[in-house]
């Protein structure tokens, strides 16, 4: 049984060292990137079977990586991170993709649940990936 592998991509090493310690803790395998090119190329190359992505990384936001990710036709699922005082427009972020969106500061726990739900949601929805416009 492998492992699900999670990437995480945030610019405050705090952050990313608390998700990692907290995810493997769960019992995943856990990639990390700093910035959003960086994010493409990991998300392009080791295949994750879940992206944490905050919005606010250098080179390229974390929406402008959806949006690549998506074009690309590479449907991970993706769990926003924002800050509480950003203007993240959750909206456009669930528009563009996005699965599911966290603010910070965020509890470990409340990342395991959500990380587990959209977890549970995408092996749902794989199955049936032939069968196209099925009821979302």
């Amino acid at each position: 049984h492998m492992n699900k592998k999670i990437l995480v991509v945030d610019d405050e090493e705090s952050i990313v060292t608390l998700l990692q310690y907290n995810l493997e803790r769960s019992g995943y395998d856990v990639i990390t990137a700093s910035d959003g090119e960086e994010a493409l190329k990991k998300a392009e190359t080791e295949k994750p079977d879940l992206i944490v992505l905050d919005v606010m990384l250098p080179k390229l936001d974390g929406i402008e990586v959806c949006k690549q990710l998506r074009q690309q036709k590479l449907m991970f699922p993706i769990l926003m991170l924002t800050a509480k005082d950003e203007e993240f427009d959750k909206v456009l972020g669930l528009e563009l993709g996005a699965d599911d969106y966290m603010t910070k500061p965020f509890s470990p726990r409340e990342v395991n649940a959500r990380v587990k739900a959209i977890l549970r949601r995408s092996e749902i929805r794989a199955p049936s990936s032939e069968m196209k416009n099925d009821e979302m």
